[in-house]
């Protein structure tokens, strides 16, 4: 108690000396209040709802939206519009309770969509990114089984886990075929005599069924013979595994850059000549990944898309299905990459003479017709300095495409997403969603009705009955209301936008300030970064919860500047959804991770605001964002002072190689060595605070311990918090959540705000 009492006159006394213009340190019921934030906000709002969901006959849509208490999934019919629930959350709740054998709330499923299977007699959803199916006549639930076997992360085939083999019958009924003893057969229904097709096969040269695909006409089938590459597994040690006392030990297939991968050959094969016909290569030498071949309707061809090792070109292949000769009926090459999450191709009438096809290659993302037998440009599609964001749909029928697409207004954020539909050849483009503001459309099965959901970070989300032909508002469906929310002392973040290392590219981002900001007062920033050149990050729509604390929406921010920063979030140069310019700044420079252009946003904030105080900036964030907030301490330790970085990956040599091999090439070179926190350890300045997830399945946790052991070989201080049984998301959205948002909030309230955080410890407590 004397020491209770000391310590206490001696923070009284330090507080005294803190010049008016400076903010209170914060008291254990500041961070109890931040921490709880989201608890007590999360449910304040009514009528936000989540994108559109159509049944399979179009006659009706379903949603989640925000109600007293929690959340209800509504049904509405498309033509009368009556409303009703989805489906009965009470005995859904029971029968999901059931299955995964905790109590689930009706108000509070664990899961915001869900498509209606099986003529509406059923409905499947995901939780966990594990899909799940229950039965709506006997609420019964459970883990859909997975058909296909997990590829690693694209290129490597998992050996140990057995092969979705069932026979798989042609069109006409006449023939089933599989792969017996790694080659493939054929038999007639009902028989067990097998015809081998062919004999070449071996365990180290086998033929996957996976890609096994007959001709609509019956006569061929088409099928890849695998030569497995180098099956590398990370092993991880679980020290504290529920219901043992000894630790475990865990394996996962998990290809890393540079490593041999998976080459896959396709064959063809005529089933009534047994013959095999091996597809010359030499169009698609070293490739990174095949895509499952898909026969054009006619059967005359078979095609598949081919991205080469390295990523710097993409073909589609069309292989002659009666002589097997392969073409190359569109190529696309890259002085950087192809963007391979935004790879685009439709066979028009599904023959393949003509291919809607995505590219880059004026520097924006645009659709083009594409002469499939001469890989010849017919004509563009899109244009413009703007992106193609997603295709929605071809209609050949009618030669047109629906399509999403972001900058195309130039008085709006160029990262609101809209919606149009343009005909083949470029004209009558049809603007689908007029309100400023960021969209998500869903369409009915026939595209004549869509529900347009939309919001802004300060507009509650709208969603709204559109009829296609003309883009006429047939009814308003929900009307977002969060006067609640306000009440309670929420507010919108500030949209602001400055200009970049270029002087002349506009830096989006969003500020967030304290519920007793004073703007007489400086405030210490804390930077929530992600990077990653996949995506855009700042947010755009309303729903401001996502993440608990540490996560990338508003309400993880504010739950920290509550305690006494402004905290911020940007899109830098190096992310993606604006010219291929500005996001080729990534290319084989992760670690530039766009500071140059959040640098100059700061301090064109702080010369706007004197509260801005540029002199204490903090920064934080996870994954590849974990990354980029180690670099901030490496590369500009003159600007960044404190940093918590999770789970990062801060070795690309040591993350998976899909996501790496893509921005850093192949094979691996000195890029890597630069971008890596473990080669450039020795650079840090500042205050450090590592977590992790001791069984991170998505980020190898070694990595962060390569970070830690080159530290203490560079005699760098810093802090570890290494979290048993966590996975990639512990703190954020799973494990201990308030714990680790304690531990962020407190250490940015040391190192930068230079106040004591609350002693924890003190407190009284019980054993578990």
């Amino acid at each position: 108690m004397i020491k209770t009492a000391v310590r206490a006159r001696a923070l009284a006394l330090a507080l005294l000396c803190v010049p008016s213009s400076l903010v209170a340190a914060p008291d254990e019921a500041a961070f109890t209040r931040s921490i709880g934030l989201r608890d007590s906000w999360e449910y304040l709002t009514r009528e936000v709802a989540w994108p559109a969901h159509w049944m399979a006959d179009g006659s009706h849509f379903a949603y989640r939206k925000t109600v007293e208490g929690g959340f209800a999934f509504e049904s509405v019919d498309a033509h009368t519009l009556a409303k009703a629930p989805a489906f009965d959350q009470t005995k859904l709740a029971a029968g999901l309770s059931a299955a995964l054998g905790r109590t689930i709330a009706p108000l509070r499923l664990p899961f915001s969509e869900f498509d209606y299977v099986d003529g509406g007699t059923a409905i499947r959803f995901e939780i966990d990114e594990d899909g799940w199916r229950c039965t709506l006549a006997d609420d019964r639930c459970a883990l859909e089984p997975h058909h296909r076997r997990p590829r690693g992360f694209g290129v490597v085939r998992d050996l140990s886990v057995p092969a979705a083999n069932e026979p798989q019958r042609s069109p006409d009924g006449q023939w089933e075929a599989f792969v017996r003893d790694d080659n493939l057969v054929v038999r007639r229904p009902g028989t067990q005599a097998v015809t081998p097709l062919s004999t070449d096969g071996s365990t180290g040269d086998f033929y996957d069924p996976e890609t096994l695909a007959w001709s609509p006409d019956s006569r061929r089938i088409i099928i890849y013979r695998v030569r497995p590459g180098f099956a590398r597994h990370v092993l991880r040690v679980a020290a504290a595994p529920e219901g043992q006392r000894q630790p475990a030990l865990r394996s996962q297939l998990y290809p890393k850059p540079g490593d041999a991968i998976d080459q896959e050959q396709p064959v063809l094969f005529d089933v009534a000549r047994h013959r095999e016909t091996v597809i010359d290569a030499a169009l698609f030498p070293n490739p990174y990944e095949l895509s499952a071949p898909r026969w054009r309707k006619d059967g005359a061809s078979v095609a598949f898309d081919y991205v080469r090792r390295g990523f710097q070109q993409a073909r589609v292949i069309a292989v002659d299905a009666a002589s097997g000769v392969p073409h190359a009926a569109i190529t696309e090459d890259a002085r950087t990459f192809v963007f391979a999450d935004r790879r685009f191709s439709h066979d028009v009438d599904g023959l393949g003479d003509e291919i809607v096809w995505a590219s880059e290659r004026d520097g924006w993302n645009h659709l083009y017709l594409v002469d499939g037998r001469t890989g010849r440009v017919k004509n563009r599609i899109t244009t413009g300095d703007w992106v193609v964001r997603d295709v929605i749909k071809v209609d050949d029928a009618k030669r047109q495409v629906w399509f999403a697409a972001s900058g195309m207004r130039p008085s709006e954020d160029p990262y609101f997403k809209h919606y149009y539909r343009i005909d083949f050849d470029g004209r009558n483009l049809k603007p689908l969603t007029p309100a400023n503001a960021d969209h998500d459309a869903s369409f009915s099965p026939d595209m004549t009705l869509y529900v347009d959901t939309y919001s802004r970070v300060d507009l509650p989300t709208i969603s709204e009955l559109h009829r296609s032909s003309d883009a006429a508002l047939v009814a308003t469906i929900t009307r977002g209301d969060d006067r609640q929310l306000r009440a309670a002392g929420f507010r919108p973040p500030e949209v602001f936008v400055a200009k970049g290392r270029d002087g002349k590219a506009d830096i989006w981002g969003v500020v967030v300030r304290p519920h007793d900001y004073d703007p007489a007062k400086t405030y210490p920033v804390i930077e929530n970064i992600y990077a990653g050149p996949h995506d855009s990050f700042v947010p755009k729509d309303y729903w401001p919860f996502g993440y608990h604390s540490g996560g990338d929406k508003v309400i993880g921010m504010q739950e920290q500047a509550d305690l006494g920063f402004i905290v911020v979030q940007i899109d830098g140069m190096g992310t993606a959804n604006r010219s291929k310019a500005f996001q080729d700044v990534a290319w084989k420079n992760l670690a530039d991770s766009g500071f140059p252009d959040r640098i100059a946003w700061h301090k064109a904030m702080a010369a706007r605001d004197p509260s801005y105080d540029i002199s204490r900036v903090g920064i934080y964030g996870a994954s590849a964002g974990g990354q980029s907030t180690l670099d901030a301490l490496l590369f500009h330790g003159d600007f960044y002072k404190v940093g918590v970085a999770y789970a990062g990956c801060y070795d690309n040599r040591m993350d998976k190689i899909s996501w790496n091999e893509q921005w850093l090439g192949w094979p691996v070179d000195q890029s890597y060595s630069a971008a890596s926190g473990v080669d450039n350890a020795w650079r840090l300045t500042g205050k450090l605070l590592l977590i992790v997830g001791e069984q991170d399945s998505n980020v190898d946790p070694a990595s962060t311990g390569q970070v830690v052991d080159a530290l203490i070989k560079a005699n760098k201080d810093f802090d570890l918090l290494v979290v048993p049984g966590g996975e990639h998301t512990v703190g954020r959205s799973t494990g201990p959540i308030d714990y680790v948002a304690r531990r962020q909030f407190g250490f940015f309230v040391r190192n930068l705000l230079g106040a004591p955080s609350p002693d924890w410890n003190q407190k009284e407590a019980k054993a578990p």
